[in-house]
């Protein structure tokens, strides 16, 4: 049976108009050969998604049974005392604490969800002598009465509680995702985490949204990578998990960070040794899926009175597969294609650091990182070409397999100078500058056979070259000082970006390499922006706190397309504008643990690099992608309310309204009725509703869960003329839950999973329901400085994508997957002292690394 029949057997889609529906249709394995068709095996897969979603919601039906703890708190003079701290802690060496409250504005608490057990229950409030009772807990709740609290006349000893890092940590301003004490990252990198952070969606093209919005900006260690599309995935691959101690996703920025990215920021903060001394750690990790990955780091830290040293380093080789097939339905032709992709990445990277503590107040510091990676693939295109009346007749077949390798070198350099003066002044300055340089070349044959793919028709040979040079230099100025009451902020940044994209096409005949002039050109882009801000933090009474500020950027910037054939030269693009950028923010403490978050902010997505150069690529001569120098910048504003409740639970609800919102289209090629081509363009309107839940619990003393819930509806709103028209509505979900288990022998389980519901990419590819579900069991050694991991990832193989499209004449179906299915060791060890701390560090450089351009790539089409 060849492929066409199989996708007729497994799968069911009917064009009715523009709609499209696929059900449960997904890849699990195909190979690829030169005669005859491609293979592929169908597996099941549970087509009722409430069935899996059992997974989140049925632990909160299995729970042990549990009692409370409730009583009433007063002081000596019979007074209620409000908002004292109650925390039940069980009767181990030392002991650990099992849950937390507090007591209401009448004194009294209650604690709930309690095992039956011995346990002790320290109550205190400042001003009042804390209290420890000893109490055991059968079969009922227990009504402790009246405790009476004395005034402190002496200090007591306490009992000293260590505590661990929430997985999730919901800030006014911040998620924090704490990766280093997850088992499920083991073995995994910096992108794949990303897949599996709330409130973080990864398309098919490895595209990142937050809360239902693109245009986010990627940092490292605080600092902006210059880096998109295949070269961003690429850089964030080559750091491993073992190198990463969280991850900040940063959804509405105030007027201190710069304006750029609709959706906000995520900052992937890798490890540092933050005691003094000398001390380091050393980790490696393997990982086997289809193909074998594995990865090597290390990091050393000393301090002396006066100097602060420190370094780390990380080696790793990716090798991988993915695959993708397309029906596509055009200009009365019927397109089915398959690709598979085949590819190898090694990678080196490291940092360097050096503090001078010039005095109590002064510091200065130096800074280098830099990370070297090369890769090589190989991409196996088959595209069959029948007419649209009879599908099951083929006309041709085009094969297509592509060769190409790359290297990149990327090298950033820091100087910084921290003061820290009277009246909780601040003042950091930070001079960057930052190399990256990216080499590419790639082989393309094409050769048309007929329908028994015995006899070639014609043949088509090429190569092409993409050199790319990026320099980047920025100056960067922050303070602060207490003043008007509460804490005024200022500063000022200068950036300029030089982009010099060359792409030289080359026909291939007989062994001779012709340089095609009409096809080659080079793109050269500057960009200056000159920025300034004012923030204002204050508390407004002892409920209320405002939060506000204003930044202002100047945008100067000039692209230029130089033509190898002057007939195909271009007008430059030329752009100069002054954009003004409001943030506020109100919180409200309704009560002890319950806060009301209110922000407002409003954002720019200056377009990619790359995405503004015209260069046409190729996965074959029927599908290639192209930018576009005449996008315009997008602006969003961005409305959220967050309200905390016990210190624990957070909702949030936020509205984005983005104008000119810079999306990927595909849609037919006019000069070939066969081809298809990716470009992009500015959407009119794009509306985003989104609902984000981050819920804690703890059922047992041994079983702890986080689920994170994020919903939203997008509205998408464009007419390029020509009944090229974009009006697509779409509700989207996703559900990510961790839980953790305190195991015998001092082992430590985890139970993870996402599950994300249909929506949008780009502007017209509705995506279908994907999930995967991971295992994990860690041990540790040596009094806790060895960590053993053992992991499985997306056990059941549903984290691939499918969909549908259609726009301007083109109507498709697609579908793909990776090689996500894995099983991972990994293992790390700390060693020194374990005394002395080094200094966290932001460079200026943050916001201009994200843009950078990458090499384009598959995707729906």
């Amino acid at each position: 049976m060849n492929l066409k029949n199989m996708v007729k057997k497994f799968s069911t889609y009917k064009y009715n108009d523009l709609n499209i529906s696929i059900i449960n249709f997904r890849i699990s394995k195909f190979s690829y050969k030169k005669k005859g068709s491609a293979t592929l095996f169908i597996k099941y897969s549970i087509n009722n998604p409430l069935i899996w979603m059992l997974f989140f919601i049925l632990p909160t039906a299995l729970t042990a049974q549990s009692f409370t703890i409730k009583g009433k708190i007063e002081d000596d003079k019979k007074a209620s005392v409000p908002f004292a701290n109650v925390v039940l802690y069980d009767n181990a060496v030392p002991p650990k604490m099992v849950r937390a409250e507090a007591s209401d504005l009448d004194g009294n608490f209650s604690v709930g969800n309690v095992e039956p057990g011995n346990y002790k229950l320290q109550i205190s409030f400042l001003g009042l002598e804390d209290k420890m009772l000893d109490l055991s807990l059968e079969n009922r709740d227990i009504d402790m009465g009246l405790i009476t609290m004395k005034q402190s006349g002496v200090q007591l000893e306490t009992t000293v509680i260590t505590a661990k890092r929430a997985l999730v940590e919901v800030k006014p301003d911040r998620t924090v995702f704490n990766v280093e004490g997850t088992i499920n990252s083991a073995g995994d990198n910096a992108f794949g985490l990303l897949r599996k952070a709330p409130g973080i969606l990864v398309d098919n093209n490895n595209n990142v949204s937050v809360l239902g919005r693109t245009g986010v900006l990627v940092y490292v260690d605080g600092k902006k990578l210059p880096l998109t599309g295949d070269d961003l995935t690429n850089y964030l691959e080559s750091i491993s998990s073992e190198q990463i101690d969280k991850i900040d996703i940063i959804s509405n920025p105030g007027a201190r960070y710069e304006a750029q990215g609709n959706a906000g920021i995520i900052d992937i903060r890798l490890r540092r040794n933050k005691n003094y001394g000398t001390n380091g750690n050393l980790s490696g990790a393997y990982s086997q899926g289809e193909y074998g990955r594995y990865s090597i780091n290390a990091g050393l830290n000393n301090r002396s009175e006066k100097f602060n040293f420190f370094g780390s380093g990380g080696f790793n080789i990716n090798k991988g597969y993915s695959n993708m097939l397309f029906q596509n339905e055009q200009n009365g032709l019927y397109m089915n294609e398959s690709n598979r992709f085949l590819n190898e990445r090694n990678g080196i990277n490291g940092k360097l650091g050096l503090d001078y503590y010039i005095s109590k107040n002064s510091t200065i510091g130096f800074l280098y990182s830099g990370n070297i990676r090369n890769s090589s693939g190989k991409t196996f295109n088959r595209v069959e070409i029948s007419p649209l009346t009879e599908k099951n007749i083929i006309d041709s077949i085009l094969i297509a397999n592509n060769e190409n390798d790359r290297s990149n070198d990327d090298h950033v350099f820091n100087i910084n100078y921290a003061y820290k003066g009277k009246k909780s002044s601040t003042l950091n300055i930070d001079l960057d500058y930052g190399r990256y340089d990216n080499e590419g070349l790639s082989y393309q044959p094409n050769e048309y056979f007929d329908p028994t793919e015995t006899v070639i028709l014609s043949g088509y040979f090429s190569e092409y070259e993409t050199p790319v040079s990026i320099d980047i230099y920025t100056f960067k100025l922050d303070f602060e000082q207490d003043a008007l009451g509460g804490k005024l902020g200022a500063g000022t940044k200068i950036s300029r970006v030089n982009s010099d994209n060359v792409f030289k096409f080359y026909e291939l005949n007989e062994g001779d390499r012709v340089l095609v002039q009409n096809r080659s050109n080079e793109f050269n882009y500057d960009e200056s922006v000159y920025a300034g801000y004012v923030n204002y933090n204050r508390t407004l009474s002892k409920k209320i706190s405002l939060s506000a500020g204003i930044r202002g950027e100047l945008t100067d910037a000039l692209g230029v397309l130089t033509a190898f054939d002057p007939s195909q030269q271009e007008d430059p693009v030329d752009l100069f504008y002054f954009q003004l950028f409001p943030s506020v923010g109100l919180s409200y403490n309704v009560s002890m643990g319950n806060t009301l978050n209110i922000n407002y902010g409003r954002r720019v997505n200056r377009p990619d690099y790359q995405v503004l150069n015209p260069f046409r690529e190729q996965l074959s001569e029927l599908s290639f992608s192209k930018g576009n120098p005449f996008l315009r910048p997008e602006i969003v504003n961005n409305y959220e309310i967050g309200y905390t409740m016990f210190f624990r639970y957070n909702i949030k609800m936020s509205y984005s309204r983005t104008n000119d919102q810079i999306t990927r289209l595909m849609g037919p090629e006019p000069s070939d009725p066969r081809a298809s081509f990716i470009s992009w363009d500015n959407l009119t309107i794009k509306d985003v509703y989104a609902l984000n839940l981050a819920l804690p619990f703890q059922f047992t003393k041994w079983w702890n869960a986080f689920f994170n819930v994020n919903g939203s509806f997008i509205d998408h709103q464009a007419d390029y003329g020509n009944g090229a028209v974009i009006d697509i509505q779409a509700w989207s979900y996703n559900v990510f839950s961790q839980h953790t288990f305190n195991l015998p022998f001092g082992l430590t389980g985890e139970l993870s999973g996402w599950y994300s519901g249909p929506g949008i990419w780009g502007g017209v590819f509705i995506y279908e329901p994907s999930w995967s579900l991971n295992v994990g069991l860690q041990k540790k050694f040596f009094k806790n400085a060895m960590n053993v991991k053992l992991s499985g990832e997306d056990l059941f193989y549903q984290s691939g994508w499918s969909g549908y499209s259609a726009f301007n004449g083109l109507k498709g179906i697609g579908q793909g997957n990776w090689d996500s299915r894995r099983v991972s060791l990994s293992v790390s060890y700390s060693f020194g002292n374990s005394a002395v701390k080094s200094r966290n560090r932001k460079t200026g450089i943050e916001e201009e690394t994200k843009r950078l351009g990458g090499e384009g790539g598959g995707g729906p089409r």
